[in-house]
C-alpha cells in the first residue's frame, strides 16, 4: 500500500464517491480547528487499496509542527491484537493451546488468590475455582484487573504495588511485573466477569517463557518484520525521534498539556507492555490491520491461517458477560468480544453503520481503528490525547468518522 499519494481513481476503485468521501477532511478539519485535537491522521482502505488519507493539524503546539503522513504515535491498547496474533501464532506452532493453564508457564499463578469482600477484619480472600486459562487472558476474563479502576480494594493493591509497565518508569522487568502481578488476588473468579485488565501484559510474558526469546523479539521477527512494519516497537530511536508525535492530556475544559513520563518511550530497556506499549505509524498499522482482513496473510507472507482469525474475530463471551465495558457508565451496547478485540454483533443496538462482524480496538490517546470484512474496509485514525474523562467532543470524533466512512461507498 502506496500511503505517498491518493488520486480520485482510487477511491472509486475502492467503491467510494470521491465527492462524499471529501466529507472527512471537511469534517476532522473542522474538529482541528475547533481545538478539540491538536492533530491527528485519518484512513481508509478497501478492497487492498487506500481511498483516503488525509494530515490535519499539528504534530506540536508549541512548535507548530504540521502533521506528517509518517508520524509516529504510542498506540496504546491497540498493543493488545498484536499481542493476540502473537499468541495465536504460536498456538498454530504447537505450542500452547487456549485451554491451556497459565500456571503450566508462569507458576506464580498457581498460588493466585480471589478477593471476596473487604470485612473489618481486612480483605477476604478465596482459592481459585479453576486455574486461568491463556483464553482466559486473550478476552479478559482472568479476573485480573488494570490499577485505574476505584470499584475495589484490588486496583489500589494495584497501584501500590506499581504495576504499570506502559506508563510507569520504575525500572521492573516483565517477569518481575507479572510475578508480583500473581501474588496480589483476582477481583473475580477466571471465566465469570469480563474486566478490562493486564492480561496482555502477562500474555507478552508467556509468549517469552514459551518462544523462549524476549517479547519484543518475538514480535520483531514474527510480526514487524514480515510484515515490513519498520517502525513499529517499544520505543522510539534518536533518529526517528523528530517524527514522534508530542503527547498531550485534555482537562475537563478541553485546554491541552503536555502529558508527564513521555521519555519512557526513548528507553530500549523498559519492559514491553504487551497491553499497552507500542509505538507505530498510519503506514505500520494499516499493514497490521489488512494482514487480518485478508486472513492472516499480506503480500505473500502468512502470520496466521484465515481459520485463526476467523476465531479471533467473533464473540467469545457469554450472554451473561454482555454488554461488556471498559468503563461501566458506557457499556458497548451491539457488541461482543473477541481474542483481543471487540466485534460488532447487532448494528442497530449499536446504533452504527457498520456490518456486523466487524472488529476493532481503541489506544488511550485516541487512536482508533476498525476492519469490516462485509465491506473489506479498514479505517484507522490516529491521534495523541489523553483525556481523564470521556470527553463528548473528543468522543464523538471517533463515531462521526467512522459515520462518515460509510456514508461514501457507493457501489
Amino acid at each position: 500500500m502506496d500511503m505517498t499519494g491518493i488520486a480520485a481513481t482510487d477511491m472509486q476503485a475502492a467503491g467510494f464517491s470521491p465527492e462524499r468521501i471529501g466529507k472527512i477532511g471537511t469534517v476532522m478539519q473542522r474538529f482541528v480547528d475547533r481545538g478539540v485535537l491538536p492533530g491527528l491522521i485519518t484512513v481508509v482502505a478497501r478492497h487492498g487499496k487506500i481511498a483516503h488519507l488525509e494530515c490535519f493539524g499539528v504534530t506540536d503546539i508549541e512548535s507548530q509542527t504540521p502533521m506528517r503522513p509518517d508520524a509516529i504515535f504510542r498506540i496504546y491498547s491497540m498493543t493488545k491484537p498484536i499481542t493476540a496474533v502473537a499468541t495465536m501464532m504460536l498456538v498454530e506452532d504447537g505450542l500452547i493451546q487456549l485451554n491451556d493453564p497459565v500456571c503450566r508457564y508462569i507458576p506464580a499463578f498457581k498460588d493466585t488468590k480471589v478477593f471476596v469482600r473487604h470485612t473489618e477484619q481486612g480483605v477476604e480472600l478465596a482459592d481459585l475455582q479453576r486455574d486461568i486459562t491463556v483464553h482466559d487472558l486473550l478476552t479478559h476474563t482472568a479476573g485480573l484487573s488494570y490499577g485505574f479502576f476505584d470499584d475495589t480494594p484490588v486496583d489500589e493493591m494495584y497501584r501500590q504495588a506499581r504495576l504499570m509497565t506502559n506508563s510507569d518508569p520504575m525500572p521492573l522487568t516483565l517477569e518481575a511485573m507479572v510475578t508480583r502481578l500473581a501474588s496480589l488476588p483476582l477481583v473475580h473468579q477466571p471465566g465469570t466477569v469480563w474486566r478490562y485488565s493486564v492480561a496482555h501484559d502477562v500474555l507478552g510474558h508467556l509468549i517469552s517463557v514459551v518462544a523462549g526469546m524476549p517479547f519484543d523479539q518475538f514480535l520483531s521477527e514474527r510480526v514487524f518484520t514480515p510484515l515490513g512494519m519498520a517502525d513499529t516497537g517499544f520505543y522510539v530511536p534518536d533518529d526517528k525521534l523528530s517524527r514522534l508525535v508530542t503527547l498531550y492530556s485534555a482537562t475537563a475544559s478541553g485546554a491541552f498539556i503536555k502529558a508527564p513520563k513521555t521519555s519512557i518511550w526513548r528507553d530500549p530497556k523498559r519492559a514491553p507492555s504487551g497491553g499497552g506499549g507500542l509505538v507505530s505509524t498510519a503506514a505500520d498499522y494499516l499493514r497490521f490491520a489488512q494482514m487480518l482482513l485478508n486472513g492472516g496473510v499480506l503480500d505473500g507472507v502468512r502470520l496466521l491461517s484465515r481459520k485463526s482469525v476467523a476465531l479471533m474475530t467473533r464473540n467469545h463471551l457469554s450472554a451473561g458477560m454482555l454488554p461488556f465495558a471498559v468503563d461501566a457508565r458506557y457499556p458497548e451496547l451491539g457488541y461482543g468480544y473477541g481474542l483481543g478485540v471487540g466485534v460488532l454483533m447487532n448494528a442497530a443496538e449499536a446504533e452504527e453503520l457498520a456490518g456486523e462482524g466487524m472488529y476493532y480496538w481503541s489506544g488511550a490517546a485516541k487512536t482508533r481503528w476498525w476492519n469490516d470484512p462485509s465491506e473489506d474496509l479498514i479505517g484507522l485514525m490516529m491521534a495523541q490525547v489523553l483525556t481523564p474523562t470521556r470527553l463528548p467532543e473528543v468522543e464523538a470524533i471517533k463515531t462521526v468518522f467512522r459515520t462518515l466512512v460509510y456514508q461514501a461507498i457507493e457501489d
